[in-house]
Order: structure tokens, then sequence, then C-alpha cells
């Protein structure tokens, strides 16, 4: 059986106004997919990423990297999952800007009670990033410090809270007073306004002038020198993205310079690429979610259709916290 559904499709990379929301054919799963039918799905700023051609794609492609709603129908082979079931998932490639489709069921994970679509849309790719920027790319302990630019952002204000959670002191950086304010709210030890304050300075007086146990940063060009200068010796810089351009190509001498620094630029689809990981590491997530100690705060709702000014706003960094879209 097909059906048709909306979906927010690009044949060219370029500006917000290059998406295109069109009917498209849904068909049924095959073996080890699943079909779901969205209720609320995430915006991320891969999705800028890949609609500009940072991260180049074959087109045509339907955008989108997370979402949640309600299974519809299951493929041979699946069993953690069944028609009925709330779910939610970050998952690649994309695909998710849409009311419904057919993917893969690996990567999607049954939501419990206590929560609901929104959340469940917000929360899964940014709060699984969150979970492996912790626990493997930094291995960050209690007692341990860390450095997180854009603290006021999506990742950010989860990581802010996650830190608190597990005992790591989090220094956050963000562009306003306001922001700053926001990531201190949610758990960040210290903060610093890089607009307005040197923060390679500030983190030298905050930690004694001894440095950073990690520096985890999604901004990159803009802060990419000073988050280096802001580690200890055998300290871990950890690039997740390039919210203001790539950096520039890095001398492996100039990290033996600075203190035989560690160097690293994860992925999370590939910490989530088998179905035992994804679930293992979207149970922490579950949990931290359902006992409070990480809350989710949507800050911003559009209609899928308006997910093209959904863009706009993310990268002029009008954004706090989550945004979703409604299909």
């Amino acid at each position: 059986m097909t059906t048709t559904t909306k979906a927010v499709r690009i044949e060219q990379f370029g500006r917000p106004e290059n998406m295109q929301y069109v009917e498209v054919e849904v068909g049924e799963p095959d073996p080890g997919q699943i079909r779901i039918r969205h209720e609320a799905c995430g915006l991320n700023f891969i999705d800028i990423y890949q609609r500009s051609g940072v991260y180049p794609l074959a087109l045509p492609v339907t955008l989108g990297m997370e979402a949640a709603g309600v299974v519809e129908a299951v493929g041979d082979g699946v069993t953690h999952l069944k028609p009925g079931d709330r779910a939610a998932y970050a998952s690649a490639p994309p695909g998710s800007y849409c009311g419904q489709r057919v993917m893969n069921a690996a990567q999607v994970r049954k939501l419990p009670d206590g929560i609901d679509f929104n959340t469940g849309a917000a929360m899964m790719l940014k709060g699984l990033t969150t979970q492996y920027l912790f626990a493997t790319s930094a291995k960050a302990k209690p007692g341990d410090t860390v450095l997180f630019h854009a603290a006021a952002g999506g990742v950010g204000l989860i990581a802010c809270q996650w830190a608190r959670a597990k005992g790591v002191t989090l220094i956050g950086t963000a562009g306003t007073d306001e922001k700053c304010a926001l990531a201190k709210e949610h758990g960040a030890a210290h903060v610093i306004n890089y607009n307005t304050q040197d923060f390679v300075a500030e983190v030298k007086e905050i930690t004694g002038g001894k440095g950073v146990d990690a520096v985890l940063d999604s901004v990159g060009k803009a802060t990419w020198g000073g988050s280096l200068d802001c580690l200890k010796p055998l300290g871990i810089m950890v690039t997740f993205g390039n919210a203001s351009g790539k950096p520039d190509p890095v001398d492996p001498q100039v990290l033996a310079g600075k203190g035989s620094l560690f160097l690293t630029r994860p992925t999370l689809f590939t910490h989530i690429a088998s179905r035992e990981a994804c679930q293992e590491r979207a149970d922490e997530l579950m949990e931290m979610v359902t006992s409070g100690k990480v809350k989710i705060r949507i800050n911003q709702t559009y209609p899928l259709a308006e997910v093209a000014q959904a863009h706009r706003d993310l990268e002029a960094r009008k954004t706090t916290s989550t945004t979703i879209l409604l299909p």
C-alpha cells in the first residue's frame, strides 16, 4: 500500500528558500524497517549544514534528522517496536521533515509514558549528542572541568544540566548576558560572554591557570585557537560542529607544543550505528529526562510548512534551547 504525505525537500543546496513543501509517497516497511507517523520534528544545526551543502547529500533529499510519533507498521525482524508504540529517534540518513516516513528501526526508541511527543522530538539528537560527548569523547568524570561553547543552545542547555548531574564543572560561553544567565540557570558553574570577555583569560582565572580537561566546541572557526589555549596538558579538544565556519587546518606539532593535547572530531551517528549502542545510549538519556535531572526546554515552535523561517532564525542566533516543527 502506498500513501502520500507532506515533506520538506531540496533539489539544490543553498538558502532557506530552496526548501520545498511538497507531496511525497510513503510505502510499506521492508525487513528491519518501520513506518512512523510524526507528531513533531526536531530542528538542528546539522539541518542547515545539509541544506546549504556544507555537508553534501545526494539530491533531491528530504531534510531533518529527528522526530517523534506513532509507529504504524513494522517490517520483518523488528522486535523492539510494534504498531501503536509511541517512539522517537535521531537517525541518518535525513528524512524527518515530513508527516510520515519509512526508516530503519535500529535507531528508533520507544518513548516512556512520561515523555510527550514534543519533548521526544526535541531531545533525541541533542540529548544523545550530549551523552556521547560526556561519556565517550571527553570521558568526563566527577571533578573534571569542561569548557562548553554555545552553552545556551539546544545541546548546550542539556549539557549544562548533564554536567551538574554528573558532578562535572562546566564553564559555558554564550554571546549575550541573557544567554549566559540561561546557561547558569541550567547548571553551568561559570559563564563567559565571549563578545565582551576574553574567554581564554577568564578560563585561566577560573581554573587557577591550570586549564580545563576538555573543550566541547560546536562553534568552529571563531573559537578554535582560543579553545586549544584553554586546555591543560593532556587535555582533549572535541570539535563537533562548525557554526562559525570550518576551523583552519591543524599542524599536529601545535598539539604537542600546547601540552600533548588530544583532538577528536566525532559524530553522533558513529556512536549509535548499531541498535544495541543506540538503545543503550538512549536508555541513559531517557533516565536523565524522566528523573528530572535534565529538563528539555522548547522555546520555539513552527509549523513544518514554515521551516524556512525556522532555519533563518536558527542561523541568525535568534533561538535558544530547542525548536520543534509541527507537521
